[in-house]
């Protein structure tokens, strides 16, 4: 018995010095990277994350680096070739790198990051001035008929989320989509002002981009690009109610460096889970009017995967990609 006990003891005071899993151990920092100017989508999506991840105390302290430039394709080249095996390094994504990398012939990709999750998405709108002849989706349809080279749009960095967007567009109702007349704008604010301004017919970008102009009845909004109608916009048809068969969902992710261990991969990937089930992420979503569409582990990696193959097949039909 007392043997028995003394191999308790023994058992228990090892126990003591081995440390704990890293996998459960505590993140103390982290430093993510924004691959854009302040003010834009990531920038938001990674400054939220700060906010959250120290307001709820689930890290001590989180700093946001901005590297801005070619779709984020710069600030991903830094990362994989600055942050290799560091397990306090995150970088945030999303639909439009895809594109970049693609667009831009990126040295780099996104198999050389380590994926932990998808965490927002954004559906992209249509809009034009509130004085612009064009009242519906199916007036836009009938002048990109007529002569899709009349029809220009403004929207975001080639080969991104909103140029696919009016390829997939063009291609569903049987226009050509290298026929699309699509002037690129680096910032959402200049977008914005050549379309007020009539410089251009049609605007493409996020809802949450419109939002603001279209209460103040200075844009009409003709269409969203979500499978139902959506909450904060119920008087705004899909694109499917109006008969053009496209859905697509601009979405951010966020991922690690590569050639960190699966414990500290694990350990990252706790982290986010427990930032996305918080309170205070719930709340920043609903201010931001962002969709939860939180998607982790394996189901995350395989639907980057076939986001992947679905881009590049879409480029090729715009004319962006060999």
């Amino acid at each position: 018995m007392t043997k028995m006990f003394r191999g308790a003891l023994v058992a228990a005071a090892l126990a003591a010095l081995i440390p704990a899993g890293s996998a459960h151990a505590e993140i103390k920092e982290l430093k993510i990277i924004a691959p854009a100017a302040p003010g834009g989508g990531w920038d938001q999506t990674a400054r939220s994350m700060q906010h959250v991840l120290q307001s709820d105390k689930i890290v001590g302290n989180v700093q946001v680096l901005n590297i801005p430039g070619a779709g984020g394709t710069i600030g991903l080249a830094q990362f994989v070739n600055g942050s290799k095996g560091d397990p306090n390094a995150l970088i945030v994504g999303g639909y439009v790198m895809v594109g970049a990398i693609i667009t831009n012939k990126s040295p780099v990709n996104l198999s050389q990051v380590t994926p932990i999750a998808r965490l927002t998405g954004e559906y992209e709108a249509i809009a034009v001035p509130a004085s612009s002849p064009l009242k519906s989706m199916a007036d836009l349809v009938a002048a990109l008929k007529a002569d899709p080279q009349k029809v220009s749009w403004a929207g975001g960095s080639a080969g991104g989320t909103d140029h696919i967007t009016a390829g997939l567009i063009a291609k569903a109702i049987g226009v050509d989509p290298t026929k699309i007349n699509y002037i690129a704008f680096s910032g959402g604010g200049e977008s914005l002002a050549s379309i007020l301004g009539g410089k251009v017919t049609v605007g493409i970008s996020s809802l949450s981009e419109y939002d603001a102009q279209a209460k103040a009845g200075k844009l009409r909004i003709l269409g969203v690009s979500s499978a139902q109608r959506l909450p904060e916009a119920k008087d705004v048809p899909t694109f499917k109610e109006s008969g053009v068969d496209v859905e697509i969902q601009n979405w951010r992710m966020v991922a690690a460096a590569p050639g960190i261990t699966p414990e500290q991969k694990k350990a990252l990937a706790e982290t986010v889970d427990k930032m996305v089930k918080s309170k205070a992420w719930t709340d920043m979503l609903a201010q931001k009017g962002w969709a939860n569409t939180y998607l982790a582990g394996d189901a995350f990696d395989a639907q980057l995967a076939k986001d992947i193959a679905s881009t590049q097949a879409i480029l090729k039909d715009i004319g962006l990609s060999q």
